[in-house]
């Protein structure tokens, strides 16, 4: 296979975005293969962006997930520059940018933070987790 047909960061952002709308429509990686005529497995790969979504099916799947095709690319170009940055700063060598994978617990926080309509309690709840995290970040620089 030829570097240019294997996934890259923007498949994992995709892939990341797929599986984070399925959840907010409580849909299974089953159902949702079922809706696309697809396997499970084939899902899955997807949403861990094993496999490239080609743009046919990345429409079918928004059809079917009620967004539209740029859903799936919200805020990839920030995330995919915040990851080369990371490692650009850690002097780590890189074959691309890597767009990490939230687990469930993220995607649960991140989907009941979207429902929050008031935005001084966003705002708010946000600087309570940043103040959160670098405490933490700090107690462990200590240690």
């Amino acid at each position: 296979m030829s570097d240019s047909k294997l996934p890259s960061g923007i498949d994992r952002v995709v892939g990341q975005r797929i599986r984070w709308r399925r959840r907010e429509l409580k849909l299974s990686q089953e159902q949702l293969a079922e809706l696309l005529s697809l396997t499970f497995q084939q899902v899955q790969k997807y949403e861990k962006g094993v496999n490239r979504v080609s743009a046919g099916r990345l429409f079918e799947i928004s059809m079917a997930m009620g967004v539209p095709v740029n859903y799936f690319y919200d805020g990839a170009q920030t995330q995919l520059e915040d990851d080369q940055a990371r490692f650009a700063a850690s002097g780590m060598a890189e074959d691309g940018p890597r767009a990490p994978m939230m687990d469930t617990e993220t995607l649960d926080l991140i989907a009941a933070f979207q429902k929050i309509e008031d935005d001084s309690l966003r705002k708010s709840l946000l600087n309570t987790v940043r103040a959160a995290a670098s405490a933490f970040e700090m107690k462990h620089s200590e240690d």
